[in-house]
């Protein structure tokens, strides 16, 4: 049987996420309301997602500040925000080291399924919002925008020839957490394997 998801949610009580992420292939390891104290939470608790609703307050500055204390877990950013600010507010999550966002309501089955895909390295988006990100994919210069300083960091070492422990021993890393990296950078930039990336890397001047 294959093991379970771990989440750590961060989040407001009556948000309805607990109840939503306790199914079977799921395992809540913990959940705060409190965006100051959730970078540290989760870097305890190691999970393979961070659930981060945006609408508890803290925003992209809450996943940047997870991402940093925690760099192997995934954010997962959500939001019940259903006017034009998503668009900005996705984008805006994504720079901050979001793997993903969902505008809620939504349906309990789709944030199960996303939880799911964004640990299995995948980036997931509403319908619509997929649209807005993948174009700021195939703009370089807004494809840069996307990438927090450490991922533009370990895209430099990677065009440089640097193997994963490399990186990891220059910018005091685990070689998992450089791998981490580089699989958020080539999912940001819609590209497949280290080549690719260093191709796109040069042809763009990313690094």
């Amino acid at each position: 049987m294959e093991a379970a998801v771990t989440v750590v949610l961060v989040c407001a009580p009556a948000s309805g996420l607990p109840a939503a992420l306790a199914v079977d292939g799921l395992m809540l390891l913990a959940r705060t309301d409190d965006t100051d104290a959730a970078p540290r939470l989760v870097a305890e608790q190691q999970p393979q997602v961070a659930v981060v609703d945006l609408d508890t307050g803290g925003g992209p500055e809450a996943i940047a500040a997870i991402t940093a204390a925690a760099p192997d877990a995934r954010v997962l950013a959500v939001s019940a925000r259903t006017d034009a600010a998503p668009t900005a507010e996705a984008l805006a999550a994504v720079r901050a080291g979001a793997a993903g966002y969902l505008v809620r309501p939504g349906s309990a089955a789709e944030l199960v399924r996303s939880v799911r895909r964004v640990a299995d390295g995948e980036a997931v988006f509403s319908a619509g919002l997929a649209d807005v990100v993948l174009a700021a994919h195939g703009d370089p210069a807004a494809a840069a925008t996307l990438l927090t300083d450490r991922e533009s960091d370990v895209l430099r070492l990677v065009v440089e020839g640097l193997t994963a422990r490399q990186i990891a021993t220059r910018l005091v890393l685990s070689p998992r957490t450089v791998e981490n990296h580089v699989q958020r950078v080539l999912g940001k930039l819609g590209l497949r394997g280290r080549a690719a990336l260093v191709r796109y890397a040069i042809e763009h001047g990313l690094a």
